[in-house]
């Protein structure tokens, strides 16, 4: 009797979490537009009479059964079977399910989480000049929870979580420090501030003529999307972020489905197969270009639309037009979707030091010009960079960048001076940045593990320009 009930026991369990997440999973599809609404009810109905069934059939079996070991290991078998056979019907999403199960929230060292494709630098090598200036940086003032702070400037950073700080003024290192156990050669992980590269080599392929311009349709380079919704939507809906997109955030579902990720913010990071996944998109319903959106499937569909108008990775095409000509110090990585479809994240993936994401700033401090070469149309570095007074979009997202005079162009975010000059920047999760401040001829970078204990980087950062100039 005992063992009847302990197994009645697992066995509900184990029905009970099978049926109880699958619905979980079903309905987060139906918000993010994977599964019609119409069919949720119809197919929620059939795991709910395959999950009873099959409980019923695993009953039978711990009924006869003589130990409590022969009931778990029975149990197990089930549970693994099941995971067997939806791994090989849906295998893409069975990774994706595994990546979050064990991987858990995105890290600095997910470099060696996803493979990745080798970006090689070459002779010669650029090096910015010395002229450290330690008195410049003895204090530091920033805001944490609201309460105003001051601590010594490396302490600051050591206790932020900062792994590498860089101030460049007019071609000059003024401060160069690494904390946290990073030195100068560590690697760190872009995040989002890869896609202001994938901005850069949009512009370079418009110039080269392998994409004719911004306002070119999306469905003249993905024709998989036509009909359905997306036909006037054009590549300066994608770099500026106004798509109209169907994207569900981290945050605007419940907690239990945020921690198994399953919205458009986990999954166009982890998912096997983002190429498939960006043809999947769905129309939010709202007008193209009236609503500020960020999401992670415009870089997906600006990197599908390199690949296939120049024929090169866009790892190839960031090594031969970028990476190279730049005199890049180190080699550096772009992670890639899965080895099977060896897609890059276009939404944040770079992975190279932060000496040399810093020249990449001051390619744009330059106008696109490295030494006398043009690397990237100065047109086009304006008008990525430059704030746009004539944007009355609504902000779905970020809200508070844009209250804060703050702006978003192609791919970068911009903020507006009293005096009417700007700063841009290239920034990512985690407190990621490459501020360029082309009126004080500065590039600040910062990358750290985490960006935890202050209100706003982009304060902390400004201030640092500031007290320099």
């Amino acid at each position: 009797m005992i063992l009847a009930i302990v197994g009645w026991t697992i066995l509900m369990l184990a029905t009970l979490l099978t049926g109880f997440f699958s619905g979980w999973a079903l309905l987060a599809a139906s918000l993010l537009g994977r599964v019609p609404q119409d069919k949720v009810i119809t197919v929620l109905s059939v795991v709910l009479v395959i999950t009873i069934g099959m409980g019923w059939l695993v009953a039978r079996f711990i009924a006869s059964a003589r130990s409590v070991g022969r009931v778990v290991g029975l149990t197990l078998a089930l549970i693994l079977v099941v995971w067997m056979g939806w791994s090989v019907i849906n295998p893409d999403r069975a990774l994706f399910l595994a990546r979050e199960i064990a991987w858990g929230d995105s890290t600095v060292k997910d470099y060696e989480r996803f493979p990745g494709r080798a970006v090689s630098n070459s002779a010669p090598t650029f090096h910015f000049k010395h002229d450290l200036s330690p008195e410049l940086f003895q204090t530091i003032e920033y805001r944490s929870e609201g309460e105003l702070k001051q601590m010594e400037f490396e302490d600051f950073l050591q206790s932020t979580q900062t792994t590498s700080f860089i101030v460049i003024k007019d071609d000059a290192i003024l401060y160069e420090g690494y904390f946290n156990g990073y030195s100068r050669d560590s690697i760190v992980t872009s995040f989002s501030t890869a896609k202001s590269f994938t901005s850069a080599l949009v512009g370079i392929a418009i110039d080269e003529g392998y994409i004719g311009s911004v306002d070119d349709p999306m469905i003249a380079y993905i024709p998989e999307l036509k009909g359905k919704g997306f036909d006037d939507l054009t590549i300066r809906h994608l770099l500026t972020m106004s798509s109209g997109i169907q994207y569900l955030k981290d945050d605007e579902l419940s907690p239990l489905v945020e921690i198994f990720q399953f919205t458009d913010d986990g999954m166009s990071y982890s998912y096997p197969d983002l190429r498939s996944l960006a043809l999947q998109v769905r129309p939010d319903g709202k007008p193209l270009g009236s609503e500020f959106n960020y999401n992670n499937y415009h870089p997906a569909l600006l990197g599908m639309i390199l690949e296939r108008t120049t024929g090169r990775s866009p790892s190839e095409y960031l090594q031969e037009k970028i990476w190279k000509p730049l005199g890049m110090e180190y080699p550096a990585s772009w992670s890639l979707d899965s080895e099977k479809s060896g897609f890059e994240l276009m939404g944040g993936g770079i992975n190279g030091r932060a000496i040399d994401l810093a020249k990449f700033g001051r390619l744009f401090l330059n106008n696109g010009n490295w030494n006398g070469t043009q690397i990237i149309p100065q047109d086009w570095v304006t008008e990525s960079t430059s704030p746009d007074p004539n944007d009355h979009r609504l902000w779905h997202s970020d809200a508070d960048w844009k209250e804060a005079n703050g702006y978003y162009k192609y791919l970068w975010w911009g903020k507006l001076k009293p005096d009417g000059s700007y700063d841009f920047m290239a920034q990512g999760k985690r407190g990621q940045r490459i501020v360029v401040s082309p009126q004080e001829r500065m590039v600040v970078v910062r990358f750290g593990i985490d960006d935890e204990g202050v209100d706003s980087w982009a304060d902390v950062l400004e201030s640092v320009i500031t007290k320099v100039k």
